[in-house]
């Protein structure tokens, strides 16, 4: 009777759990679904590279090595142990069973044990930087701390049951527990309880098999609605996340006249692949922590902002579908009133704003689109896009945007330049030094490589200092160029971020011209923001020339001696990584290898460096609108230049260079430290 009535409630319990675990599973993918549909490449080779390295290699998670190797420990160690789970559950039903695999059975049970024995002390040590060290990016509650009793409790459960099955199966043939090398806990436990009766054994066997069933079917439960989704939606955000270029913004299709309204202003307005970042996010902060909007004290959270948009999108999923996103009902009350409330009133929730009510328009304006959070995001989690994406609809749709926005596009439609300047000044700046000899495509009938200037080279007095340089290391490397002096317009990649595509493509479209009247091939830029517009951007509306960053070229030029660099520059310069040149490019070593070769210039190194290069603040359109909240981004990077102690911060961009040097002035050391491109670097070594 105990063995029908034990094995019908197994069925009813499991077929409980795993009814609710399929039905919030289905809801969200409903709620996905919601979703415009994603157009994504066909490439199944570098997907499946990214799946096998961010999934099962753990590439970025490891880029916190302490918590990499912990999370690495628990995502194997649940794969091991689900063998040894469908054995235990066997236990439960036929007593004394195990795999019928002979002598290797003790090396099974060995490994199972290990295991169970590691995932618990990477449990513990979670719990320790949770609530012990108190990383801040991580956030402490009940909902985290149930997390940590279900994975404890679960491994103690199985621990405990097979050691109160080995004192049932010994007592039985009256032999004493002893301690067994392959089964070292439970085998230990089982020495310690060894004094407990064949009645009492069995009983604990069958409530600690209970207790480590209950547990695994609710944390199955518990999985699908909470933050421990990204154990299902992760694997499958990474394997079909867009592997566009990261500097290559999705396009709007302004011929596509169904369109009524542009960029993001409901939650279903975003692409379903896009949604599936939201129940992938594991809220581990990694993005917020490196956000140098949030480090400098903005409201925006790159976290927070995903968790917003994911309660939204399963209120509004619930509301649209009726489909219940919270089970069993009775355990989630207080979330069913606090949050499920919005979902049955479907009025109440399609009212509710996605810009206003959810995010804030100063959430939007503080982002830099410097791609550190995704760089972070162990999980693939694209937020720029979705950033750029809800500006657009603010733009484009609502017409509402900062002031010094509004004023931005009016000056680069009117003028093609940030300033309003007279496009007829683009040219002057070659005027300004008579040993550098610059031609315009008018002058001269052939020539290697386009140099486009960019606004900031052309009209900016401290960025035309990097344009001339480089026009004489052109020089002195025997290179042939031009310019298109007064025929250039601005790039429109700022435009572009700030949310005004339309703006952008028709600049695009434009300069696109311009070069192919003049059959240009190779297009050389002091900007990294032009760079990776042309290189990736450009192509979808028809460029075809190859598109250079000045580094890469001066690098060449070294190699292949047409440069040499005989003067001694004595400085010990702090280099910094720019956002679009390093993450969005992956271009780190080059500029390096060029300053290493500049004698007397000793490099070094800033703390977050590299791929965790601190954004400077001006990108996104951050040069051109005001920093309301907090401290500004460029003096918080400046400090971190100047805590290595240089007598120069060297960058490889105009507009980091126009932040640190505001930085320098700002902390009043801009006579102790200056601030300089590499291009000016090189040139004070010919």
């Amino acid at each position: 009777m105990f063995a029908f009535i034990h094995f019908l409630a197994f069925l009813i319990v499991t077929g409980y759990a795993v009814y609710l675990f399929a039905h919030l599973v289905y809801s969200r993918i409903v709620f996905i679904k919601l979703g415009r549909k994603a157009n994504l490449k066909v490439d199944i080779k570098q997907r499946l590279q990214e799946f096998l390295a961010n999934v099962f290699g753990h590439k970025k998670l490891l880029k916190d090595p302490k918590s990499g190797i912990m999370h690495l420990i628990l995502f194997y160690g649940f794969i091991i142990l689900q063998l040894g789970a469908i054995e235990l559950i066997f236990k439960g039903f036929l007593k004394g069973f195990s795999y019928p695999i002979g002598a290797a059975h003790r090396y099974f049970q060995l490994s199972q044990e290990i295991t169970a024995f590691l995932v618990l002390v990477a449990i513990g040590y979670a719990f320790y930087r949770r609530y012990i060290e108190k990383l801040p990016r991580l956030k402490r509650g009940f909902k985290a701390g149930l997390v940590v009793f279900f994975l404890s409790t679960l491994m103690l459960s199985i621990f405990f049951t097979l050691a109160f099955e080995r004192l049932w199966l010994l007592a039985e043939v009256q032999q004493q527990a002893n301690f067994v090398v392959y089964a070292p806990i439970s085998s230990l436990l089982a020495t310690l309880f060894s004094s407990v009766s064949v009645t009492t054994a069995a009983v604990l066997f069958y409530f600690f098999w209970w207790v480590h069933l209950l547990i695994l079917l609710s944390f199955l439960v518990y999985v699908p609605q909470s933050k421990h989704a990204h154990i299902l939606f992760a694997p499958i955000n990474i394997a079909i996340r867009d592997t566009k270029p990261a500097g290559q913004l999705t396009s709007i299709d302004f011929s596509d006249e169904t369109l009524e309204t542009y960029g993001v202003g409901q939650i279903v307005d975003f692409r379903q692949n896009q949604l599936i970042d939201l129940y992938a996010c594991v809220e581990c902060g990694r993005c917020t922590n490196s956000c140098p909007a949030s480090h400098t004290g903005k409201t925006l959270s790159p976290m927070e902002l995903i968790v917003k948009m994911r309660d939204h999108l399963t209120e509004k999923g619930a509301a649209i579908t009726s489909r219940s996103p919270w089970l069993p009902e009775f355990a989630f009350q207080q979330t069913t009133a606090t949050q499920l409330a919005k979902a049955k009133n479907a009025r109440q929730t399609f009212n509710v704003n996605l810009i206003g009510d959810v995010i804030t328009e100063e959430e939007l304006w503080a982002c830099t689109t410097c791609r550190n959070c995704e760089d972070q995001c162990p999980v693939a989690n694209e937020h720029v896009e979705m950033v750029i994406d809800l500006r657009r609809h603010l733009v484009l749709t609502e017409g509402q945007m900062p002031s010094e926005a509004a004023r931005y596009f009016q000056n680069v439609e009117r003028q093609s330049n940030p300033w309003g300047i007279s496009r007829r000044e683009r040219i002057n700046w070659r005027e300004q030094r008579e040993d550098i000899e610059v031609s315009t495509v008018q002058e001269i009938d052939q020539f290697d490589y386009l140099f486009w200037v960019g606004s900031m080279g052309s009209f900016d007095q401290r960025s035309q200092k990097i344009a001339q340089s480089l026009a004489k290391i052109m020089n002195a490397a025997g290179v042939t160029f031009a310019i298109l002096g007064n025929e250039e317009r601005n790039s429109g990649d700022t435009a572009r971020r700030m949310g005004n595509e339309f703006l952008f493509q028709q600049l695009a479209e434009e300069n696109i011209a311009i070069l192919q009247k003049y059959n240009v091939t190779k297009i050389i830029t002091i900007d990294p923001h032009i760079y990776n517009t042309f290189k990736h951007e450009y192509p979808e509306f028809g460029l075809k020339a190859e598109v250079y960053h000045h580094t890469e070229l001066i690098l060449q030029w070294l190699k292949e001696g047409r440069l040499k660099l005989t003067k001694t520059v004595e400085e010990q310069v702090a280099y910094h990584d720019s956002c679009y040149l390093g993450r969005y490019n992956e271009i780190y070593d080059i500029p390096r290898e060029i300053l290493r070769a500049v004698p007397g210039v000793h490099l070094l190194e800033l703390e977050r460096n590299r791929d965790d290069s601190m954004c400077c603040g001006a990108g996104g359109g951050m040069m051109w609108l005001e920093e309301r909240q907090g401290t500004r981004v460029n003096e918080e990077r400046t400090e971190q230049a100047l805590a290595v102690n240089p007598t120069a911060i060297g960058s490889n961009c105009p507009y980091c260079l126009t932040m640190l040097s505001d930085g320098t002035k700002a902390k009043d050391v801009e006579q102790q430290v200056k601030t300089l491109d590499i291009a000016e670097i090189v040139e004070k070594a010919l």
